[in-house]
């Protein structure tokens, strides 16, 4: 059964502030609402930005924090997906997404840490092990984060668990090449699971210090077959996008790479 979702990619950037980060959330969901989208999805680290100390603003997703964005969409009538900090056992937090909204109530924490480039995600974060697939406006929806996006077996698996479309939050490093490589990683993992990427990436802030990867922007929507429906440049902006889920259907008819692969031993 085909199904449309229109979809909100909220490209922004966050603060080291949690309240003034909200302020943004709701601001933005109100005109994701505005534009009928049933789904606004805003980057990784929305809570608090990275290149700092996240220990001490990490909550459960029954705190405050997450509280208040619950509130957010439910007034809106949409569902939002926001990146956040919670609590891990081991003195480190988790990278977490809420998802949230009319009918659903979820998580995701993140699997692939982002140790590389000169930064070390897992000496403050700890891994996610569960991929998730929720059903939102009618449409089976994966959930990927950032640093995630480089590993083609995930995605494949939520296109096996019935993903049409899968959401990437993120907080995409800058540097030589890194635009390009965001690019052609969304599309090719839309290839690889054949179900629509829309990545959200962190708008570039300007001028930082440090390693921590603070966002480029150039959040983009994909097609099943690696076709770019929409992109953004690097500044603050509002991307929607009507995505209409029979094409998934067709596209996997005609080219069955998640059945034709084989599955090999490590």
């Amino acid at each position: 059964m085909s199904e449309t979702i229109r979809v909100s990619l909220a490209q922004i950037t966050s603060g080291e502030n949690p309240s003034a980060n909200l302020n943004l959330i709701e601001t933005h969901t109100r005109a994701a609402a505005h534009a009928g989208s049933d789904l606004v999805v805003f980057p990784e680290a929305m809570m608090r930005c990275f290149g700092g100390p996240i220990r001490k603003f990490a909550e459960p997703l029954d705190g405050e924090w997450a509280q208040t964005v619950r509130r957010i969409a439910s007034d809106a009538g949409i569902t939002v997906v926001a990146g956040m900090f919670t609590p891990a056992p081991d003195d480190r937090v988790t990278n977490t997404l809420l998802v949230t909204g009319p009918g659903i109530e979820a998580s995701y924490d993140k699997i692939h840490l982002f140790d590389a480039f000169g930064f070390a995600e897992s000496d403050t974060v700890a891994p996610g092990s569960d991929p998730l697939v929720a059903d939102i406006a009618g449409v089976r929806v994966g959930f990927a984060t950032c640093y995630d996006i480089r590993f083609p077996a995930l995605f494949q698996k939520l296109g096996d668990l019935g993903a049409e479309l899968v959401v990437v939050p993120a907080s995409w490093g800058s540097g030589d090449g890194k635009v390009e490589q965001w690019t052609l990683l969304a599309r090719a993992r839309a290839l690889d699971s054949t179900t629509f990427i829309a990545a959200c990436d962190q708008a570039e802030p300007g001028a930082a210090e440090g390693n921590a990867p603070l966002g480029l922007g150039h959040s983009i929507v994909c097609s099943p077959t690696g076709e770019i429906l929409g992109q953004l440049d690097a500044t603050p902006g509002m991307l929607t996008i009507d995505i209409h889920t029979e094409l998934v259907d067709a596209v996997r008819k005609n080219l069955p790479v998640l059945k034709n692969r084989k599955h090999f031993d490590a």
